[in-house]
């Protein structure tokens, strides 16, 4: 059903119904998804259940092929002719025995206390005892290992089941041939996405779990190996961050989140709203040598970030060009504190982004207006609708409902823009407790606190809070971006 009301409200009027909406909804929304959440825990714990039924079932019933493969993997597979792939099992289990004899039950056994011997000098020889870093490493590398390794025998178990069952049918099994050639055709998938998956477990997941688990631990410059060890805390750190007080890193943190959140909406929708009139005025008809503008624009784009925002940095500092004219023509009578005055140094940074994102803005609001049907324009123009109603109505809610997912990963990545703040002012004036400067976002603290201070267990935890902070936000903007709302406008 329609609902009337709705579609006579004016753009802003939709986005503030849709937002109280949301809202209004999200008790039932959390509600829900503890319901969900329980329902899957539930229903892991009765697969899980079924699983361990099934296996149970599978060995009573198997052959003896089947049954000592649940001892030495891909036996049964070569008892049966598939050589091939019985012998990638025994392969993988083989790799699994020596890393766990050699490597894994010694770093899984001191996983709990990180190590317990220091390293320590006897004369002029030093003897080694534990190293805490290494032991967080590869105790979740074998965790990790451990879990693919009962995956894998459990899959070797159901190959076993499977060519029981094909075999009884009165079938023939694959060859090893045939295998290979279905890992090239109606397998192929899995031959393209095998190595970028390990590559995502070994440079993405696994630091991340790594990263997860530096933040319960007392990781700092103190507790530095392999000369030092460090130990669990449990959530001391996130009290750490979080806590009261003028000095405390709980009021730098809330500072440098405002901060965070202050810069990423100015980046993101001045830049926006900015490039787009840029746009607007370059594709207006009657404007000459439009491909000359859009040129000396885009040539911002061009010159690398490294050395643009440096020569800027120079620029506006107490000695640089804009300072020096300005004096030079009287109008101030002494340097400016661009870098040195808090608010006077966020001003600055927020302007010269206006400087980098124009450009990219105007070639994607360029792409796009062209594609905006000329009937709507002639139709509203017939209808007697000025240049700021046709932009109301048309203009800008095809803009925002096309570029709706662009704003939110925009916002997202000027959260996390190192380069503009580091390269600009390398998060100076200081002042704020942690070594945190007053143009510190958090991703540049984060940077300092691991390069400078070496203090990895409130960087870890800092690391956390940005990503609870990124995925609230997106999890909100989401579901209320045109794009993602009302999908079927501009069908």
């Amino acid at each position: 059903m329609v609902d009337l009301d709705y579609l006579k409200m004016s753009k802003p009027q939709k986005f503030l119904h849709n937002l109280a909406g949301f809202f209004k909804a999200l008790p039932g929304r959390i509600g829900g998804g503890l319901v969900n959440l329980c329902r899957r825990i539930a229903g892991f714990f009765k697969g899980l259940g079924l699983s361990i039924a099934d296996l149970v079932t599978t060995f009573r019933e198997g052959d003896w092929k089947t049954r000592l493969s649940y001892l030495v993997m891909g036996s049964g597979s070569m008892a049966r002719g598939q050589w091939g792939r019985g012998l990638l099992f025994f392969l993988f289990q083989t790799v699994f025995n020596l890393y766990m004899v050699n490597f894994g039950v010694a770093y899984l056994s001191k996983l709990n206390t990180l190590g317990v011997v220091e390293t320590y000098k006897e004369g002029r020889r030093t003897v080694y005892g534990d190293n805490s870093f290494l032991i967080l490493l590869y105790g979740v590398l074998t965790l990790f290992f451990i879990l693919a390794f009962i995956y894998t025998w459990r899959v070797n178990i159901k190959q076993n089941k499977i060519s029981q069952q094909i075999l009884k049918s009165g079938k023939k099994l694959k060859s090893t041939k045939e295998d290979l050639q279905s890992l090239m055709d109606s397998q192929f998938h899995k031959t393209l996405l095998a190595l970028p998956t390990l590559g995502v477990f070994v440079f993405t997941i696994l630091p991340i779990f790594f990263m997860i688990l530096v933040a319960f631990t007392n990781f700092d410059y103190n507790h530095q190996p392999p000369s030092k060890l460090f130990t669990w805390v449990g959530f001391e750190n996130f009290k750490t961050l979080l806590s009261s007080g003028s000095a405390s890193y709980g009021d730098t943190f809330r500072q440098v989140l405002f901060w965070t959140l202050v810069w990423a909406f100015f980046a993101t929708f001045l830049n926006y709203f900015l490039g787009m009139f840029v746009a607007i005025m370059i594709n207006k008809k009657g404007i000459k040598l439009k491909k000359m503008w859009r040129t000396i624009l885009v040539m911002t784009i061009a010159i690398p970030q490294f050395v643009s925002l440096l020569y800027v940095s120079k620029m506006f500092a107490a000695d640089g060009l804009i300072n020096t004219y300005l004096m030079k023509w009287h109008w101030i009578s002494q340097p400016i504190p661009f870098w040195t005055n808090p608010g006077w140094a966020r001003f600055t940074i927020i302007l010269i982004n206006i400087w980098i994102g124009i450009p990219y803005l105007m070639l994607i609001a360029t792409g796009i207006l062209m594609n905006i049907p000329a009937d709507l324009y002639e139709s509203a123009r017939i209808d007697g609708a000025n240049a700021m109603q046709m932009y109301g109505k048309i203009t800008l809610p095809y803009m925002l409902f096309v570029t709706g997912p662009y704003l939110l990963t925009s916002f997202t990545g000027n959260i996390n823009n190192f380069n503009v703040i580091f390269l600009l002012s390398q998060g100076k004036p200081m002042g704020l407790s942690g070594n945190a400067g007053y143009t510190d976002l958090l991703i540049t603290w984060l940077y300092r606190m691991t390069v400078s201070d070496t203090n990895y267990k409130i960087a870890a935890v800092i690391g956390i809070m940005v990503f609870v902070v990124l995925a609230v936000i997106n999890l909100v903007v989401y579901n209320l971006i045109p794009s993602v709302k009302n999908e079927e406008d501009f069908q």
